[in-house]
Order: structure tokens, then C-alpha cells, then sequence
């Protein structure tokens, strides 16, 4: 790949991630082909887009196909209405009603789930003479957010006495979609369907059923209704690792550092806190300008790798919450400023963040997710090359 830190100011620390916008757009186009041209897709971008940046991935997104955007809570939604971005947004997750001032006035979807927000939205769009537009979450078996599936129907008939809200959406979200055993998604899509066969016999009508998440899409082609909503798989990932799939994706992210320091190891020497990792044998060790404030997680002490000069190179004792250190002792030609590879590739040799994630003992989007603000975020593969906006709340940038 070609050297792009260039674009990093001359001061700023050497640990950066590079985001390859092309491999957004080759993703999105690869759900379009699977899910057809009929059928609305919502590139989800919570969480700063999965840590890839939630504006420069949305307008890729959106510029590759995409007709939705979904976000997490409103301040997510304000954030991209505020970067310039029209299409319509979806807000997912948890809402009170103190925050309906932000969805009506930024112009969001709101998911409901309950008399109290869907009241307050109403009486908010009431006041601003406007219609505020609601998607109505069905709880089918995750547990978490929606109107239990026995009570759903009731409440759709609830909220047509309610003049300024427009009911647009019907939803559920799958638990084990990516589960070799279908049993349980397949039970959710049942019992969805069920409620939208009910609610359509009392003639409520609503434009789009989804069902769908990147396992649902990819594992469940019933789930594929007016409206699929892409996550992980939009970034290059898999929802699971072991998933059977034959869409070729292009993971979008990759995480880079350099080598600030190396030092000369005798036998018996420690390295790090606790003494953890004891040099058993002359060694050569780098230093590298990157730990767990940044995302790096602490569980990869003496477990993780990372690649220099093309060459796997192991992590020894803890790693702290600003350094990490790694073996170098049979890579020849290390030098102070070599570059290094935490996630992507180098040479011949890939580290995914599949891999990271199942030594540090969870799963790609935690770890993609976690990587830090303070981790300055290099876009490619887009209109032009850039360093990173703003970032949302809680987002990365620079």
C-alpha cells in the first residue's frame, strides 16, 4: 500500500489507522448484489461507524448505493445532519423522552418502543407543526429494546390516534442469526411475521419491514424484506468468523504504528509490569508507541502479534497503556521508525481483526470499536485523500 503518513501533521504521535473508503463501497455494492436492486439498504454507522468514522464512511456508503443510514442514539444522527448529510438516518437504540427535541429538529426516524417516548415525540412535533416518523420495534426474542410481540399490534393501533407521528417502519432485530443453527432466527422471523400479518388485517400499513443484519442478510433470504440493515459486513467483516459466505469483502481498516525504540535484552532480564514476560535467551525487543489507551487490548500481552518487515513479530509482557512491546530478534534490519502492522497487512503476512479479537478473547466489532480518539483516522480510496473530521461523540478523529 502506498505510504500515506504523509497526511499525518509533522507532530502528531505515530500510531494511526488508515480507512480505505474504496472497500467501503466495494462491500456496499457487494450487499446490493446479494439482496437485490428492490430493496432499500441502511448502512449502519453507529458507534463512529464501527470506529471507521461515521461521516466519511456514511457518504461512501451513501455514494455506493446505500438509501439509509443508521446510528445509535440522536447526538449520532445530529452529528452527520451536521457534516451535511440528507439522506434519511434511523436512530436504533435507547431514547428518553428529553431527547425528542434533537430527532424531530434534526430530522430523524425514531425507533419506539413504548407509549412514553412515542407521546413525547408527538406532542414535540405538535409544537414544531411537523410530522416526526417512527419505526416500531418488535421484541421477538433479544430481550433488550421493543414491544413484545403479543402487545405490538395493539400499540400500532395506539399510535394512529397520534396525528403527528407517521409510522414508516416495522422491525426486529435477530439474536442468533449467525448461529449454524437457524432454529432460533427463524422462530424471530416467524413470530415478526405474524405481527405484520395481524397488523395488516386491521389495516396498518407500514413502507418498510426489516428484519435483517449483516448474519440475517447473508443467512436468511425471508429476512430480506423492504429495508436490510448491513453492519459488520459493510466494514469488511464477518459477524462471525467461522460464517460459510462467498461474498468476496475487503476488510476497510487498517492499524498501524511505528518503532520508537529498541533495546538489547540479556537472559533473566523482565520486561514490562510484573515481570511477566523473563528473557529466557538474548533478545533484541522494540518499542512501540501503542497500548490499551488506545484500544490495544491488555489481554494480548505475551498472546498477541503484530507484523514488521513483512515478518510476525510476538508481543512480550504487558502491554501498558501507552507502549507495547514485541520480539524482533530474528528479524533482521529493525530499525527505530519501521513501520508495524497491529491490524492488516504487510508483506505476504495478515493479521485480521478476527484474529485479534479471539486471542484477546471477544469479537471483531469490540475490538474495531474500541480503538481510541486519540488514534488519528487516514481516509483513502474516497474522492480524495484526508485526515479525519471531526469525530462524533465519543467518535475518533483528529
Amino acid at each position: 500500500m502506498k505510504d500515506i503518513t504523509h497526511m499525518l501533521p509533522h507532530w502528531a504521535r505515530p500510531t494511526w489507522v488508515e480507512v480505505d473508503l474504496g472497500a467501503i463501497a466495494h462491500n456496499l455494492k457487494l450487499i446490493r448484489e446479494k439482496v437485490g436492486p428492490r430493496r432499500s439498504i441502511m448502512a449502519v454507522v453507529k458507534a463512529d461507524a464501527y470506529g471507521h468514522g461515521a461521516r466519511p464512511v456514511a457518504r461512501a456508503a451513501l455514494q455506493a448505493g446505500a438509501d439509509w443510514l443508521g446510528v445509535a442514539f440522536p447526538e449520532e444522527g445530529a452529528h452527520l445532519r451536521d457534516g451535511g448529510i440528507e439522506a434519511p438516518i434511523l436512530v436504533l437504540g435507547p431514547t428518553l423522552p428529553q431527547q425528542v427535541s434533537m430527532v424531530v429538529e434534526r430530522d430523524l426516524a425514531l425507533s419506539v418502543s413504548g407509549m412514553d417516548l412515542a407521546l413525547a415525540l408527538d406532542a414535540e412535533g405538535r409544537k414544531r407543526g411537523l410530522t416526526a416518523r417512527v419505526h416500531v420495534k418488535v421484541d421477538t426474542g433479544m430481550g433488550r429494546l421493543g414491544v413484545p410481540a403479543a402487545q405490538a399490534v395493539a400499540f400500532l393501533k395506539e399510535l394512529r390516534a397520534l396525528h403527528n407521528l407517521r409510522v414508516e417502519g416495522l422491525y426486529t432485530h435477530l439474536a442468533t442469526a449467525d448461529d449454524p443453527d437457524p432454529g432460533f432466527a427463524l422462530e424471530q422471523l416467524a413470530g415478526f411475521m405474524r405481527v405484520e400479518s395481524e397488523a395488516r388485517e386491521m389495516g396498518i400499513h407500514v413502507p418498510f419491514r426489516h428484519v435483517a443484519n449483516s448474519a440475517g442478510l447473508i443467512a436468511l433470504d425471508d429476512g430480506r424484506m423492504e429495508l436490510v440493515r448491513p453492519g459488520i459486513i459493510l466494514y469488511g467483516c464477518l459477524p462471525r468468523r467461522q460464517m460459510n459466505i462467498q461474498l468476496p469483502l475487503r476488510p476497510a481498516l487498517t492499524w498501524k504504528t511505528r518503532v520508537a525504540f529498541l533495546r538489547d535484552l540479556e537472559t533473566g532480564q523482565s520486561v514490562s509490569y510484573g515481570r511477566a514476560f523473563v528473557a529466557s535467551r538474548a533478545m533484541r525487543v522494540a518499542v512501540l508507541p501503542v497500548g490499551y489507551g488506545d484500544g490495544l487490548p491488555r489481554s494480548l500481552s505475551n498472546r498477541g502479534q503484530v507484523l514488521v518487515k513483512g515478518r510476525r513479530a510476538p508481543i512480550v509482557g504487558a502491554v501498558c497503556m501507552d507502549i507495547t512491546m514485541v520480539d524482533v530478534t530474528g528479524i533482521r534490519g529493525v530499525e527505530a521508525g519501521e513501520e508495524v502492522v497491529l491490524i492488516g497487512s504487510q508483506g505476504s503476512q495478515r493479521i485480521p481483526v478476527e484474529e485479534m479479537a479471539d486471542l484477546a478473547g471477544t469479537i471483531s466489532y469490540e475490538i474495531l470499536c474500541g480503538v481510541g480518539k486519540r488514534v488519528p483516522r487516514l481516509y483513502t480510496g474516497g474522492p480524495g485523500q484526508s485526515l479525519a473530521e471531526p469525530a462524533q461523540p465519543g467518535g475518533a478523529g483528529v
